[in-house]
């Protein structure tokens, strides 16, 4: 047979294979009442159009042209499976609430490879359940309370101390130096700044160019380099474990490693792979999402300063307050005195979307107004649909953190730009806002990512001022990020 005969019969099997794709796609539909939508291309469908980079503070072209067509519920063909889309908020809840009930949580393969297959993200039922009872109990209010509100308040300083008056850098980088930086000396207590410290952190930013880019795994690409950081982070983590459990048996334990990592060795009957994956998954999740919020909260203050004077006094209240009583360091009382700093936290989390969308699939055939989500199916709950609901949230492009207040929620528009306070938020606002998830798989840092982003603002806003040294604005990609890392120039003073 020639070369011709043989790509002949190669393109028309390929053409067979297609048109029975479509012959059976087709006859599952037709069993179902599902949304109206478009399927795209076979395999690829419409994931190259649903994941083109877009602006952070909007739901993207590809969103608002689905919904204006199909509604807040349609179908699609995304990551290479029949998908439902929803940017409804009642769905969205339904969807969190029935977990491992109706649906089940469902990365791609690429994910799970590059985090592993014990990583917090892509496990489901009891292993899940007992992974996020070991988390939420190193991370309770508690510990939040007596360790870790001194050591954010450190790694804070720590950074912005660095910082000289009158310079430009990149705040972006700076926001992942501090939280690298604490999630490092909270998992496996390394100090900032030591040349193994260095080492990991070169090692993780080769790792998380690879989970946010396709995964192609051949030689040279960011997916391949990614997964060999991957083993190498890996090999430092297990060569702290066995430094760690070396100690332990000769009774030499340093009272001052009071870590994740040794909490796993005594507490846990994890095995060593299993404990491995989970201390790389919850440095990437306490890493990473806490650094662009942070990052997030400088830019949209930056374009607000009507925020920015009620948080300074706010601050200027609990910092005079302290040096009256000759007291230094935040207390946890402190921290619920930030009632506008909670405020600010939660707008920059509506509007900025660090988490835009979730993985799930339908473990049995589900009805939702009318519609048919099959078992087996893709469902992508978008989380910053909502958020971004014009009929969820009052003005929802613009930040306004005087929604979230008691009696100070739907606000007119400054000359400055920013909402200026006026009377009462939608009562729908809380019910609708889910910027770390819901249900069982609710984010088990949540709340050591508020008290991080609070404690940045009040040393932030006390100690300087600050602006746009260019311009740039968080895109989509489909990490948020800055592409420009989002220069500053700072200037310090005094607020006495």
């Amino acid at each position: 047979m020639s070369d011709s005969e043989h790509i002949l019969s190669l393109v028309s099997s390929i053409l067979a294979l297609l048109l029975i794709f479509f012959i059976l796609v087709t006859r599952k539909q037709t069993r179902f009442n599902l949304p109206p939508g478009n399927m795209g291309w076979p395999f690829v469908g419409e994931t190259i159009g649903y994941l083109k980079p877009y602006c952070a503070t909007s739901i993207g072209e590809f969103m608002e042209q689905h919904i204006s067509r199909y509604g807040k519920i349609y179908k699609s063909n995304l990551f290479g499976e029949p998908t439902i889309v929803s940017a409804d908020a009642g769905l969205n809840r339904y969807i969190l609430q029935n977990e491992g009930k109706l649906f089940e949580c469902s990365y791609p393969r690429s994910i799970g490879g590059i985090l592993g297959k014990w990583s917090m993200l892509v496990l489901v039922g009891d292993m899940h359940r007992d992974m996020r009872i070991i988390s939420l109990n190193f991370l309770c209010q508690a510990r939040l309370r007596t360790h870790l509100l001194k050591e954010v308040e450190q790694h804070t300083l720590l950074v912005l101390n660095s910082w000289k008056d009158n310079s430009v850098f990149s705040a972006q980088d700076e926001a992942k130096k501090f939280t690298f930086n604490l999630m490092a000396k909270h998992i496996m207590s390394l100090e900032p700044g030591k040349p193994e410290t260095e080492l990991l952190k070169k090692e993780y930013v080769t790792f998380m160019k690879g989970v946010v880019s396709p995964p192609l795994n051949f030689p040279g690409s960011a997916y391949r380099k990614a997964l060999q950081s991957r083993s190498n982070i890996l090999k430092f983590i297990e060569q702290k474990m066995s430094e760690r459990l070396t100690k332990m048996k000769k009774g030499k334990e340093n009272m001052e490693e009071d870590d994740l990592l040794g909490w796993l060795l005594k507490h846990s009957n994890l095995s060593t792979e299993q404990i491995l994956d989970l201390i790389l998954s919850l440095l990437f999740a306490g890493h990473e999402t806490s650094s662009v919020a942070i990052a997030l909260a400088i830019y949209f203050l930056q374009g607000c300063p009507e925020a920015v004077q009620q948080l300074r006094e706010e601050h200027l209240e609990i910092a005079r307050a302290k040096k009256q009583s000759g007291e230094v360091e935040l207390k946890w009382e402190d921290y619920k005195k930030m009632n506008f700093t909670q405020s600010v936290v939660n707008e920059t989390l509506r509007l900025g979307n660090v988490v835009r969308f979730l993985h799930r699939k339908a473990l049995k055939d589900v009805r939702y107004k009318g519609y048919d989500i099959p078992c087996g199916w893709k469902v992508l709950p978008v989380i910053a649909a909502v958020h971004l609901d014009p009929s969820l949230f009052d003005h929802p492009q613009h930040f306004n953190p005087w929604r979230w207040q008691q009696n100070n929620g739907r606000s007119p528009v400054s000359a400055s730009g920013c909402p200026c306070p006026s009377p009462s938020p939608s009562p729908s606002t809380n019910n609708n806002f889910m910027p770390f998830g819901g249900g069982p798989r609710l984010c088990a840092g949540s709340e050591l990512a508020k008290l991080e982003m609070a404690v940045f603002v009040h040393h932030l806003v006390l100690n300087f001022k600050w602006e746009l040294a260019e311009d740039d604005q968080a895109f989509v990609f489909p990490f948020v990020e800055f592409p420009k890392g989002l220069p500053i120039r700072i200037h310090r003073h005094t607020l006495k």
